[in-house]
Formats: structure tokens, sequence, C-alpha cells
């Protein structure tokens, strides 16, 4: 006897969204138009876990474009602004890798340096025929600070991607995308220094098998909130099996979370782990001992979602190199580390300008060229400050971008 057979509709599931990946800086994700996403951004979350392969906690990314590490699984999404003052609003979203989280509570510089040239080329900035370059002025909703870039246009009117420039951490050259961090102080605590101290001892307490542990650190917020920890004040431990030991990362881990308590970000250690995007964290050292004084004023192993960064936030240079130009703050002492053994001939650090005023209405302003050295390689800051005091006007960074594909991303929620 024959089986009837069952008539079934099978009906299309998935969804399709407008994207443009790109190398932002050292960091590659999607960048998204606004009005492509659902209207409430609490909605976000679930399509941006979907398209980048977290979903169901996914630490491979497998069903998604992410890429498996915490600086390639990150998303841009821009919209023209309605502010005075801002040519395009930014929101940056990391997508955790292995769990289904995203987070907003930060900004990335990196991906932020895209954000000029996918504005250019997506038509949200218009420029003039014959411009060979233009300032884009960006503002970033997650700390609502802003960022203006400088960038390159051709013939056409987008984007010139091609140049000279190198970054450490990429190999290709691309033209200079000039990134300036407008005053970046209090990104989400309010103050550069959320606890009024610019050096101080932190408690840690128990983190087996060490007991009742304490480390030296400088807690600071300038474009993102930093616990910069001083590497002279970790166990030996630390220094024979590297920062990529999982004794090292649950020591760094325990330490961002006592500092995030202290910086009025968490209420406590648990809900610090929360929250693995902010504050960052990072361990910092005195540069290697260079007769020419062209050397690096620091070295810095960064560390991103509970990883080893492979170079260094941007965010995290435009923090450290204000806390490098601000005396009485760890970095600052490491930097200073090494003055005995420099020529007698070179001046003392806080006497070193960039070039010169920039003009004489400025001339409460000087600028100091800061350069950091991480795990790939080097990456030069020049910060403004206020000569009276600690304020930061503006911390400025050359990177490079590329549009890597533009397209549709397929997804289901």
């Amino acid at each position: 006897m024959a089986v009837p057979s069952v008539s079934r509709t099978r009906h299309r599931v998935r969804h399709q969204l407008p994207a443009v990946m790109m190398r932002s800086g050292t960091s590659k994700g999607l960048f998204l138009h606004r009005k492509d996403l659902p209207r409430d951004q609490e909605e976000w979350a679930k399509v941006l876990l979907s398209v980048m392969g977290s979903r169901y906690g996914d630490k491979k990314q497998i069903d998604g474009i992410g890429g498996a590490t915490s600086t390639t699984s990150k998303v841009a999404v821009v919209s023209k602004s309605e502010r005075e003052d801002a040519d395009v609003d930014y929101t940056f979203a990391q997508v955790a890798v292995g769990q289904e989280k995203v987070d907003f509570s930060g900004n990335c510089g990196n991906m932020a340096s895209g954000v000029g040239p996918f504005a250019l080329d997506e038509g949200l900035v218009k420029v003039l025929p014959g411009q060979t370059e233009v300032d884009i002025r960006i503002y970033n909703t997650n700390t609502r600070k802003l960022l203006i870039e400088n960038v390159q246009v051709d013939d056409e009117g987008h984007f010139w991607e091609f140049g000279d420039c190198h970054i450490g951490g990429v190999k290709a050259a691309g033209s200079e995308i000039k990134v300036q961090f407008v005053k970046p102080a209090g990104s989400m605590t309010g103050e550069l220094f959320p606890t009024g101290e610019r050096s101080e001892t932190l408690a840690i307490g128990n983190v087996p098998p060490l007991e009742n542990m304490c480390v030296q650190v400088t807690l600071i917020d300038a474009a993102n909130p930093f616990v910069f920890v001083d590497s002279r004040s970790l166990p030996l431990s630390y220094h024979t099996e590297g920062p990529a030991a999982s004794s090292s990362l649950a020591l760094v881990e325990a330490i961002r979370c006592a500092g995030a308590v202290k910086m009025g970000l968490a209420t406590d250690p648990i809900s610090a782990g929360l929250i693995g995007g902010t504050p960052k964290i990072a361990v910092v050292s005195a540069p290697p001992f260079d007769l020419t004084g062209a050397g690096p004023d620091i070295k810095v192993q960064s560390f991103s979602m509970g990883k080893p960064h492979p170079t260094l936030q941007l965010t995290g240079a435009v923090c450290l190199a204000s806390a490098i130009s601000t005396p009485g703050t760890i970095p600052h002492q490491l930097s200073k580390l090494d003055t005995v053994l420099t020529p007698a001939t070179t001046p003392p650090y806080e006497q070193e300008l960039h070039e010169s005023f920039f003009s004489p209405e400025e001339s409460l302003f000087e600028d100091k060229k800061v350069k950091i050295q991480h795990a790939s390689g080097n990456i030069d800051a020049v910060v403004r400050k206020d000569i009276l005091g600690a304020n930061v006007e503006s911390v400025s960074l050359s990177r490079t971008a590329r549009r890597i594909f533009s397209g549709n991303v397929l997804f289901d929620i």
C-alpha cells in the first residue's frame, strides 16, 4: 500500500544584512549602517551574535564571519549625525568569542579609525571636486567623545587607501589616517584619574596559589578606562610562565576586576567579571635601553577579553600616552628609568616638545611625542596637554585601513 505524500511548504528563514568588512588599524570587523539594524538597540545583540558566529557560545565562530579572536570579532555601527559638532555617529560592539555576549560599554580606537573611510565610501560624508583629503568628525556614542579623522580622498571622492604608512601589527602599507581623540579624559568615569590618585596600591586578595596579593597600578580613563600594572610588582610566576599562561591570565583578570571596583565601574569583582570589555588592562615595564634616545618610552603587554593582545588597543595607546605625559603615574615613572644612562645632552622628558606650539593663541598647550613598544612593534602618539595642569586636550595617532568586502551577510535568529 502506497504511503500518501505530505505536502510541505519551505519558507526562507534567513535574513540578509548589508555589510562591509574592513581591516581597521590592527583590528578587523563589520561596518554597518544603523538604518539596517533594528530601531531598538536592545535588539542588536541577537543579530550580531548570529552574524559573527557567537551563537551557542561557539569559540570558533565557525557559523559566522568572526575570526575567533577578540581583535577580529568587532562591529562598528555608523549613521549620519544630528549633532552640530559631528558628521557621523559611531557605536562600537565587541562580540564575545565563546560566549553569547555583546559588549557596548567602551570604544575601540582601531575600529574607529575605519569609520571615516567607511563614511566617505558610503556617501555619509561628501567632499568637493578635486579635494584630496578631508577631516571627518566622529561622535562615539559609547563614550560620548569626539574624534576627528583626516582621511585621504581619491579622484572620485572615495577613500584613497594606498600609501606608504606602516603600523605595527600590519604587514602592508596604506594611506595615513590621522586620528585625533578630542578631550579623551573621563570617557566612562568622568575623570582622568577616577580615584584621584596617579599611582596606588591595589589589593587583589587571594589568587591561588598566591594569597593577600597587592600590585602597583595607575587607574586612568582616557578614551577608555585602563588599569596599568607595574610589571615590577607582579609575582615571579608571571615573568617565568609568560602572559599567556593560564595562571597569568587568572591573575590579570583578578587585577582587572579589582581595578573596576576601585574605579567605580562595578560594585564587586563578580559583576566586574561579567563585563570583559571595560576597564581594559595592560602590564607596563621600562623600555629597553637605547643609547640613541630614539627608542620607545615604555614597553606594554595589553590584554583583551581575557587573552594577551597581539598589539595594543588604540584607545590603550591614547590612555598610556596620557599617563606617560603626566608626572606621578606608574607609566611616567617607568619611562624615566633609563634617564641616568642617556647622553648628557638629552633634554629632560618634560622639556621635549613636538616641533613647537601650534600658534600664539594656543600657547597654553604643548605637544609631546610618545613612542610605545607593544608585542608587534611600536606606535607613536602626540599628546597635547594643558601646560598649567593635567588636562589632556587631545591625543593624535596614525592608522591605516582597507575595505575587504562589501555585500550582504546572511543570518538567522
